[in-house]
C-alpha cells in the first residue's frame, strides 16, 4: 500500500514537473537580442555587440541577415523577419524581377513614323517619334535619327512633331513622391518617351552648369545638352575668391522655369547640377527638332504630344542596349528612372498596361517564383525612393541566395557595386567605401540611403575564399550617413571570417 502511494506520488510529481516545463516560455518577457545559427568563429558576439552598442544606433532599428552562399543556410540574423524600409537595396528585387519577366537580351524600341505623303523631299504631313521606354537616349541618337530622315530624302515637313509617350500611362509619379524631390535627378519624371544628358543615362533631366563671372556679376550658367526648352531665372552673384560658394537650383512645380541663386567664388571650378524636366516628352521631341533643324530640314509645324496611328509609315526603328548592359549603370549608380521604367515595362508586357500597378503586381508574381515570401513585403514603386516601402531582411538574403541558379545572374552580379573600385562603372556607389583590405573588391553589394535609412545588402568574400550572403537595413537614424559606418564594420566581420 505504501509502494502504490509512493508511485502515485512520483507520478504526481512529473506530471507537475511537466506542467512547469510547459508554461515557463510565457512568463518570458525579453527575447535575446539575435539569433544566431551555426555561426563561424566569432560572426555572432561581433555583430551582437556591435549591434547592442555602438551608440549611433540608439533609438534605431538594424535588421541584419546573414547567408551561406553555397546552400542558403542562415548563419545569423537580427530581427531578420520584420519589415524595414530597404532604400535602394530594394532595386536588387526590380532588376531580378525585370530580368526574369523581360530576358537579359530585352530591348526597348523607338520608332519615327509619318503619317503623310513624300513629294519633292516634302512630307506633307506630320512626323512623329513614338517612344517604348527607352531611359538610354541621348542628343547623339536624335542626331542619327535626323540623318536618316534627310538620308531618306526628306528636306521639309510641313506638318507638326508628335511626342507619342502612349506605351506607358500618363502618371509621371510613382505615389510617394513628394514635391522637394519632383525638381531633384533621382525624382525624374516617368515617360515612354525620354531623353539623358549623358552616358549615366539619367533620362528627364538636363545638367546646369555654373561658372563664375566677373565679381559682383551674374554666374555664367550652361546647360547639357543646350537647350532653349527651359526658362532660366539667373540669380547668382559672383564674389571674391573668400567667399562662400552657395548655390540652389530649384524648378518651380508644373513648369520648366529654373531658378539658380546663391554666391559663387571667382576661383570656382565648374559646378554641375542635374534637374528633371516637366514633360520629358515634350523635351525630347525640342531636342529631335533641334537635330533635324541641324540637317537643314525645316519644320513647319509645331513640337506638341500625340499618337501614333496603324498604317503610318515606320521611317525608322531603333533599339536600345541589352537590358544586361543596361543593368550597370542601373545598379552601379541606383537609377531611380530606370528602376521605375522597368516597372513600367514589366506591366506593359505582362498586362498590356504599362503603369506602376500593373508592373508591381507583375513584379511580386515574378517575385513568388523566385522564392520571395511577398506576403511579407509593402512594394510602393521599384526605386525604394518610397518611405512606405517594407522589405524584411531575411528576405532579402533569401531573394539573393536564390538568383545565383537564374541563367541571367551573371549580369545581374556583374551590375552590383564593387567597394573600393574608383572606377564609376564598376565600383558605382561603394567606390568610395571599403577602400581597405579585406574589404577592397570582396564587398559587392547594393547601397541604399533615404532620410534616416541606410541599407547595404549582397555579397562578400571570406579569408579563406567562402562567399557569404548578408544584408544590412539601419531604419530611424538620427543620421543615414553614419549608417554606412555600421554597414562597414559589419561587412568586415564577415569578410575576417575563416
Amino acid at each position: 500500500m505504501k509502494y502504490e502511494l509512493k508511485q502515485k506520488s512520483t507520478v504526481i510529481i512529473i506530471f507537475i514537473l511537466v506542467i512547469m516545463l510547459a508554461i515557463i516560455p510565457f512568463f518570458q518577457t525579453e527575447e535575446p537580442p539575435a539569433q544566431a545559427f551555426e555561426p563561424s568563429g566569432n560572426l555572432s558576439d561581433e555583430i551582437n555587440e556591435l549591434l547592442l552598442n555602438d551608440p549611433l544606433l540608439k533609438g534605431s532599428l538594424a535588421g541584419v541577415s546573414v547567408r551561406s552562399a553555397e546552400d542558403g543556410e542562415l548563419l545569423y540574423e537580427h530581427i531578420g523577419d520584420t519589415r524595414l524600409q530597404p532604400a535602394s537595396v530594394l532595386k536588387l528585387f526590380t532588376a531580378a524581377a525585370g530580368l526574369s519577366v523581360l530576358g537579359k537580351d530585352y530591348r526597348f524600341t523607338t520608332a519615327v513614323l509619318a503619317d503623310g505623303k513624300m513629294t519633292d523631299g516634302t512630307l506633307e504631313g506630320n512626323l512623329i517619334l513614338k517612344g517604348k521606354g527607352d531611359p538610354t537616349l541621348i542628343p547623339a541618337d536624335f542626331d542619327r535619327f535626323a540623318e536618316a530622315i534627310k538620308e531618306q530624302g526628306i528636306q521639309r515637313i510641313t506638318g507638326d512633331l508628335i511626342a507619342d509617350d502612349s506605351w506607358y500611362d500618363d502618371v509621371r509619379y510613382s505615389e510617394d513622391l513628394t514635391w522637394n524631390d519632383e525638381h531633384q535627378y533621382y525624382g525624374s519624371q516617368i515617360s515612354a518617351l525620354t531623353a539623358a544628358p549623358n552616358k549615366d543615362y539619367d533620362a528627364g533631366t538636363v545638367i546646369v552648369n555654373i561658372l563664375p563671372g566677373k565679381i559682383g556679376s551674374e554666374g555664367n550658367i550652361s546647360l547639357e545638352p543646350d537647350t532653349d526648352f527651359l526658362d532660366i531665372i539667373n540669380q547668382t552673384q559672383t564674389v571674391d575668391a573668400n567667399g562662400e560658394l552657395d548655390i540652389n537650383i530649384e524648378r518651380e512645380h508644373g513648369t520648366n522655369t529654373i531658378y539658380i541663386k546663391g554666391t559663387i567664388p571667382a576661383d570656382s571650378k565648374k559646378t554641375r547640377e542635374w534637374i528633371s524636366i516637366w514633360e520629358p516628352s515634350l523635351f525630347a521631341i525640342s531636342l529631335f527638332k533641334m537635330s533635324l533643324e541641324k540637317e537643314g530640314i525645316t519644320v513647319v509645324g509645331k513640337i506638341k504630344a500625340g499618337t501614333s496611328t496603324k498604317g503610318m509609315k515606320e521611317l525608322i526603328s531603333h533599339k536600345s542596349m541589352a537590358l544586361s548592359e543596361l543593368m550597370v549603370p542601373f545598379m552601379k549608380l541606383s537609377n531611380n528612372g530606370h528602376a521605375e521604367v522597368l516597372v513600367k515595362e514589366m506591366g506593359q508586357v505582362v498586362h498590356g498596361e504599362g503603369s506602376w500597378e500593373k508592373g508591381l503586381e507583375a513584379m511580386n508574381s515574378e517575385l513568388a517564383k523566385l522564392g520571395v515570401d511577398i506576403d511579407q513585403l509593402v512594394l510602393r514603386d521599384g526605386s525604394g525612393i518610397s518611405h512606405s516601402n517594407l522589405i524584411p531582411a531575411n528576405e532579402i538574403t533569401g531573394l539573393l541566395y536564390q538568383v545565383q541558379k537564374e541563367k541571367w545572374f551573371p549580369a545581374f552580379h556583374h551590375s552590383l557595386p564593387v567597394a573600393g573600385v574608383s572606377d564609376r562603372m564598376v565600383g558605382g556607389t561603394l567606390r568610395n567605401r571599403m577602400k581597405e583590405e579585406p574589404l577592397k573588391e570582396n564587398v559587392i553589394a547594393k547601397t541604399g540611403s533615404l532620410t534616416g535609412v541606410s541599407t547595404l545588402a549582397g555579397y562578400v568574400k571570406t579569408s579563406s575564399g567562402k562567399p557569404l550572403i548578408f544584408a544590412v537595413l539601419l531604419n530611424n537614424l538620427l543620421d543615414d550617413t553614419q549608417g554606412r559606418k555600421i554597414e562597414n564594420q559589419i561587412a568586415d566581420i564577415l569578410a575576417r571570417q575563416p
